[in-house]
C-alpha cells in the first residue's frame, strides 16, 4: 500500500477519518492524500437566473471555497506527511476522479449515520463509494453523541 485518501467532509466524523488515515499511512508507510469535495454552484439556470442577475451565489460560493481551503489546509498541517487537495464536482466523482489521478490503494471516509431514511433521500457518499469501489474503501463510523 502506497497511497491513502482520508476523504473529509469536516463534520463529527472527519477526526477519527483522519487518525485512521493517518494510522494506516503510518502502518504501511504510505502517503497520505487528504481531500475535500465542494459541490459546484447551482445552475442558475434551474432558477431562471443567469450568474449576472444573482451574483449573490457566486460570491457565496467563493466564500466556501475560501473557508474550505482554509480548514483542508489547517487540516493537513496538523497531519504529519499529509497532502491535502480541494476538489470540485459530485462528491463520489471526484473522489473516484482523485483515487485514480493519484493510483491511490485505498480510501478512508466517515459515515454519518444519519439513518435509513435519511440515506434513501439524501443518498449516501460512503456507502456509493463502498458499492462503486475502485479500490477498497474503508468507513469509519461517526462518533456517538
Amino acid at each position: 500500500m502506497k497511497k491513502i485518501i482520508a476523504a473529509v467532509d469536516f463534520s463529527d466524523s472527519t477526526q477519527g477519518v483522519v487518525e485512521m488515515a493517518s494510522a494506516q499511512a503510518q502502518a504501511f508507510g504510505a502517503e497520505l492524500h487528504l481531500v475535500h469535495v465542494l459541490e459546484p454552484e447551482p445552475a442558475y439556470t434551474a432558477y431562471g437566473f443567469t450568474p449576472d442577475e444573482f451574483p449573490a451565489m457566486h460570491v457565496f460560493q467563493e466564500e466556501a471555497r475560501k473557508r474550505a481551503t482554509k480548514r483542508l489546509e489547517e487540516l493537513a498541517a496538523g497531519t504529519p506527511g499529509a497532502s491535502s487537495r480541494l476538489a470540485e464536482g459530485s462528491p463520489m466523482a471526484a473522489i473516484s476522479d482523485y483515487v485514480k489521478e493519484t493510483d491511490a490503494d485505498l480510501v478512508v471516509l466517515g459515515s454519518h449515520g444519519h439513518g435509513m431514511v435519511a440515506s434513501l433521500l439524501l443518498g449516501s457518499v460512503a456507502e456509493g463509494m463502498v458499492r462503486k469501489a475502485l479500490v477498497p474503501t474503508l468507513v469509519v463510523p461517526a462518533p456517538e453523541k
